[in-house]
């Protein structure tokens, strides 16, 4: 009886010794640190998909890269075209009559000098007929553009027009004079009024030239 009694406890310890190595195989030893269990499989969902990649419409293309280098990415600047020019330059459009009006002032002040120094009625008249000539192109260049509304450009012909009169009114005293009484219809070949009307001329052109600097 009592060998049959340690038979049992010999073949229950053989038992329990099997069960705790076969549980060994299948646990992680517990040392206090770490995680204890079964990780997931993390690349069954993360293979490459054959499928979807067999589906994909051929229509569907990837996006390329832009050529810099390419003609076809890169157009040319318009640079025949004024607009662009004006646009990308800030061409100042009135850059063309302010030179036109800083030609113009030198002859104006040359008439002025001439009313100063009393020059003779051949010498006067002479740059007289030159600066109308110079007048008369500009009026002509921008009658029909914007710069025909500019104050100056008015001024400039106003003043024009009455520095032609007084060089007709001296030449036509000159010519007149020695057989012409200072009467009402000789007033105005008189010395006294041909030098009060070069006065105004004279301050005419002052003005006018101060406007004219101011325009640039």
């Amino acid at each position: 009886m009592r060998k049959y009694g340690l038979f049992l406890i010999v073949l229950f310890c053989l038992f329990v010794q099997s069960d705790v190595l076969a549980s060994s195989k299948t646990k992680l030893p517990v040392d206090g640190k770490g995680y204890v269990g079964t990780l997931p499989e993390l690349t069954r969902n993360y293979g490459s998909n054959s499928e979807a990649t067999d589906n994909t419409p051929a229509s569907v293309s990837p996006i390329p890269s832009k050529d810099f280098n390419s003609e076809r990415e890169i157009k040319p600047a318009p640079i025949e075209d004024p607009s662009f020019v004006n646009i990308i330059l800030k061409t100042d459009k009135t850059s063309k009559y302010a030179n036109d009006l800083n030609v113009l002032i030198p002859i104006l002040e040359e008439i002025y000098d001439m009313i100063e120094e009393n020059k003779n009625v051949q010498i006067f008249n002479a740059k007289v007929y030159y600066s109308n000539q110079s007048v008369d192109d500009f009026r002509d260049k921008y009658a029909n553009k914007p710069e025909g509304q500019f104050i100056s450009y008015k001024r400039l012909l106003e003043l024009n027009t009455h520095t032609r009169s007084i060089a007709l009114l001296r030449s036509e005293a000159e010519k007149y004079n020695p057989y012409l009484s200072y009467g009402s219809e000789g007033y105005i070949y008189n010395p006294n009024n041909i030098r009060e009307q070069m006065g105004y001329l004279k301050k005419e052109i002052r003005e006018t030239i101060l406007l004219l600097r101011e325009s640039n």
